[in-house]
């Protein structure tokens, strides 16, 4: 049974894992001692997590996960919003609803009673501002399509998909329902690539996923070139301008390349202080620029609020920030 979302319109639904993020500073002998790779991703079981949760326990907490960062940032910026996760009746759990609620998104996925804990991620940020992250998954991966909410889905303007889900096949199904519910309904349908990793696993579905359902596409330059096995960003992008009418490639210090009606526009990055830690870099770019499309502003309107944006969070510990967006970006665009 569906849990309804009693609201009549949002900007962005997201589904996405639903993370505790848990950021602590650390020195590479720390990492070393760990035997974790600077600036990876690890998995890992539910043992290993609750090792690593007692290493960081003086670390800052907050909901996280990919997708629920992007949210809290279009909340922020004054956009409704609601999220499709799974999380356990658990403390983290608690923490999460708690902090994701605070950002004004809907959350009203029930928790699972029994099963896996709480999803939890443990980022270690480095001096160099670079961020080693060991992701238990836990309970985000129970989703399946009996948790989403189709009214609500049908009635959000864009529908915002995490590519990290698209391990768990459950979580897939729910994904291309979901899809499939909002294109039949005229709405927009975003991704997120996630990792290069994951889009190594499922590269022709993700393939498929991109060509049948997306609208607009956001990845990094590792993970577009996975996607079309090339060693060339500009051969990826040109593969890309046939399959999708808008996508935003981050090039981390360089900015963002915008792809839109098979036209490439650079976009320069906005460096707002020094870079502390690029934990939610690309969740805030894609949060801000997907606002910017709710609100039926042009694109390349819309990947400058997600560079702003990205500019700011990268000179904070964390991916929630800890300034007023809205006013940071009338700042710099003008109101």
């Amino acid at each position: 049974m569906t849990n309804k979302i009693n609201e009549s319109s949002f900007d962005v639904i997201g589904i996405g894992n639903a993370i505790v993020d848990v950021l602590t500073k650390a020195d590479d002998s720390l990492l070393e001692r760990l035997s974790f790779i600077k600036g990876s991703m690890t998995l890992i079981d539910e043992n290993k997590s609750k090792e690593l949760y007692k290493i960081a326990t003086k670390g800052t907490q907050s909901s996280g996960g990919s997708v629920a960062n992007s949210l809290a940032c279009v909340a922020q910026l004054g956009g409704k919003t609601a999220f499709i996760g799974r999380v356990k009746n658990d403390k983290l759990g608690k923490i999460f609803t708690e902090e994701i609620s605070k950002t004004g998104t809907i959350f009203k996925t029930p928790p699972s009673s029994v099963g896996p804990s709480t999803a939890r991620c443990l980022i270690f940020v480095t001096p160099d501002t670079q961020r080693t992250m060991c992701t238990y998954l836990g309970a985000s991966v129970q989703l399946d399509p009996n948790d989403i909410d189709l009214s609500a889905v049908s009635e959000a303007k864009i529908l915002y998909l995490e590519g990290y889900l698209w391990d768990n096949p459950a979580a897939k199904n729910a994904f291309i329902k979901a899809a499939e519910i909002a294109k039949n309904s005229g709405r927009k349908v975003a991704l997120s690539l996630s990792d290069s990793f994951c889009v190594s696993r499922h590269r022709e579905s993700f393939i498929k996923l991109v060509e049948d359902y997306i609208d607009i596409l956001f990845a990094n330059e590792d993970e577009i070139t996975t996607l079309y096995k090339t060693s060339s960003l500009n051969k990826a992008i040109e593969k890309l301008k046939k399959k999708c009418d808008l996508a935003a490639i981050t090039i981390g210090k360089k900015g963002s390349i915008l792809i839109s009606k098979g036209k490439e526009i650079n976009i320069n990055p906005f460096i707002l202080g020094k870079a502390i830690d690029t934990t939610g870099a690309g969740d805030l770019y894609a949060g801000g620029f997907l606002k910017g499309v709710a609100d039926g502003l042009k694109p390349e309107i819309s990947a400058k609020i997600g560079s702003i944006c990205a500019g700011h969070i990268v000179t904070q510990l964390g991916s929630r920030s800890n300034t007023n967006l809205l006013n940071l970006i009338n700042s710099h665009l003008g109101s």
